[in-house]
């Protein structure tokens, strides 16, 4: 995908993603968003993307939104497993949405940052057969719980080969970043067979358009190797709040 991550980038994506919107969808929707540091956003409304993704889909669109994110710094998918205080967490959430009958319950997944890592987080490194199994362990979970529920599970996204700060990334975390994204596929597509209309496959765009643009979209911090870029800057949460937005609306129109 040939595109920078400017402020047109972000206001062609807006324009789109409202007049693609269907009147089909829902009036009332509560998203509980699953992930770590990159999600949570150090607790920041300017760097937190699930912000920006209601924001984008509130306009004009007149559903009545609703968020709590679960993002917590350096959390791998085994820190959501069932039983995890994570994951006790995100059901504390997931409860008090699911409770209300008149909205759509909708779960926004961004994990595998900190299972790629070489050392320093919790599993790391997880292979990708461990990665797909521990997702699906949280997804058939949460599905168990809120049967009514929607998941979306979106690619992580890019950060740079000299990534080293508490825990040790570089390249060959990198490298093993990409090869969960077929595994992410691959589980989607088992559950359209299993689960259909409750899995979907969410963003797949922002790791490229990162890379292309890391040091405009996220923000240098100094490691072990120099300065890397890891987390969205302002410019880079509106981004991958609005490629958020673009997975969960589709989901919605459906």
């Amino acid at each position: 995908m040939n595109s920078r991550i400017t402020k047109n980038t972000l206001l062609i994506g807006v324009i789109i993603l409202l007049s693609a919107f269907q009147l089909t969808a829902p009036k009332k929707v509560n998203i509980v968003f699953i992930g770590d540091s990159i999600t949570y956003g150090e607790h920041s409304d300017k760097l937190q993307p699930s912000v920006y993704a209601l924001e984008y889909l509130k306009k004009k669109t007149g559903i009545n939104l609703n968020q709590s994110n679960q993002g917590v710094s350096g959390r791998t998918t085994l820190d959501f497993l069932p039983g995890e205080s994570d994951f006790n967490n995100t059901v504390k959430a997931a409860d008090a949405f699911y409770a209300d009958a008149d909205a759509q319950l909708l779960f926004s997944i961004m994990l595998g940052t900190n299972d790629s890592a070489m050392k320093g987080t919790h599993g790391a490194p997880v292979s990708p057969q461990q990665y797909r199994d521990n997702l699906t362990t949280i997804v058939n979970e949460l599905l168990k719980r809120y049967p009514n529920s929607k998941v979306i599970i979106n690619d992580p996204i890019y950060y740079s080969p000299n990534t080293y700060n508490g825990a040790m990334y570089l390249q060959e975390g990198l490298d093993r970043l990409q090869t969960y994204f077929p595994e992410i596929e691959t589980l989607v597509k088992g559950y359209e067979a299993t689960h259909p209309g409750h899995v979907f496959m969410g963003d797949t765009e922002a790791f490229d358009d990162f890379r292309k643009d890391y040091k405009f979209a996220l923000r240098p911090e100094q490691g072990r190797q120099g300065t890397f870029y890891l987390h969205p800057n302002e410019i880079g949460a509106k981004y991958l709040g609005m490629k958020w937005s673009e997975a969960i609306y589709k989901v919605l129109a459906k």
